[in-house]
């Protein structure tokens, strides 16, 4: 029986601008945003990389602030761009897709497929974190579990996903396919348009900042260890560790 092969990836990463781009940003709304949640997701790589830590699976971390390019967004989404890059002429958006966007997006599609060739499931945790309050709305949830609602593999892993944290974990409050839906746009649904759900399940993995704003190592590590134990069987088995 094969084995599932776990592939991570984080796609707001850095809150980066390269060099040719940092014009763009030379404003004080622009820097504003940048040292915000929407320059990155504040701890989803310090998440990401004790997974990759934990179960010694490969990791990409997309390498520039999503504010000049979104990797979660498919190429014509009207948020590809912000409102900071969106003043690009089209040469310059075709050399940032060709730099950063593609690269990241096709090097986990690769991983993907060379699970797939190798006869097991890709199972693709892609790890994100949200701000604790957007507007005037407050999130309440600790952990979110994004999945495709009509992939039952998806469905079952979230499932028990969330069992198993709240039996090891009661004080976290887990919510499935919060605070967004796990079938919008995103790098998990156009893999899930790639691969068929025998091959591929993603996970799109969403963590309240609240953990890292509040600058709280303790509860920090509640969270990453939480998580990482939790993961179900069929994935644990790749770092060669009982659940």
């Amino acid at each position: 029986m094969s084995t599932d092969a776990l592939i991570l990836s984080c796609e707001h990463a850095s809150a980066d601008v390269p060099a040719p781009y940092r014009k763009l940003f030379s404003s004080a709304a622009a820097r504003r945003a940048l040292r915000s949640h929407r320059g990155s997701d504040i701890g989803a790589l310090v998440v990401a990389r004790a997974f990759r830590r934990a179960f010694r699976c490969p990791l990409f971390a997309a390498s520039v602030t999503r504010l000049l390019v979104d990797t979660n967004r498919s190429p014509h989404h009207v948020r590809l761009y912000s409102e900071f890059s969106r003043r690009l002429g089209p040469s310059e958006r075709a050399r940032v897709l060709s730099s950063y966007y593609y690269p990241h997006r096709l090097k986990v599609r690769q991983a993907v497929e060379s699970a797939v060739r190798s006869g097991r499931r890709a199972v693709h945790l892609s790890v994100h974190s949200f701000t604790p309050r957007l507007g005037e709305q407050v999130r309440t949830a600790d952990i979110g579990l994004l999945y495709d609602p009509i992939r039952p593999p998806e469905a079952a892993l979230a499932a028990g996903w969330r069992e198993r944290l709240e039996c090891a974990a009661p004080a976290f409050r887990i919510r499935r396919n919060y605070p967004y839906r796990g079938a919008a746009d995103g790098l998990c649904t156009w893999l899930r348009s790639e691969f068929s759900v025998r091959n591929y399940l993603g996970i799109e993995l969403e963590v309240n900042q609240s953990f890292f704003l509040q600058r709280d190592p303790r509860g920090q590590s509640a969270l990453i260890a939480a998580l990482t134990q939790t993961l179900p069987l069929g994935v644990r088995r790749l770092a060669g560790r009982r659940p």
